[in-house]
């Protein structure tokens, strides 16, 4: 698994093609994942001890991990890159940039 929970993503196909958002939650077995911000869905709900008037809330709905892209911003060039794991000196194995060479884990 190549995205985790708060990495910055770029949507790379879709109706929401193009717009960049933080992971909030990473579904492993449905290769899934929830983009804030990103496929917004509409649920009509009833009144309940949460929404105490009901009606129809605004909510981000799952999208196919194969969609998106790790966002790289701290580079001179923000923008989507590949990620790769390696092992780095400590003998840690850490997630890593595969256009700029950057560990993504510190």
């Amino acid at each position: 698994m190549f995205i985790k929970k708060g990495d910055t993503v770029k949507v790379i196909s879709g109706d929401a093609k193009g717009t960049t958002g933080k992971v909030l939650k990473v579904f492993v077995k449905e290769q899934k994942v929830i983009v804030e911000g990103v496929n917004k869905v509409s649920r009509h709900t009833r009144p309940n001890n949460e929404y105490p008037d009901g009606g129809i809330i605004q909510k981000e709905a799952p999208i196919a991990i194969s969609n998106v892209m790790y966002y790289e911003s701290g580079s001179e060039k923000s923008s989507a890159t590949r990620v790769g794991y390696k092992v780095n000196e400590n003998g840690k194995k850490v997630r890593y940039s595969k256009k700029s060479g950057m560990e993504i884990d510190k």
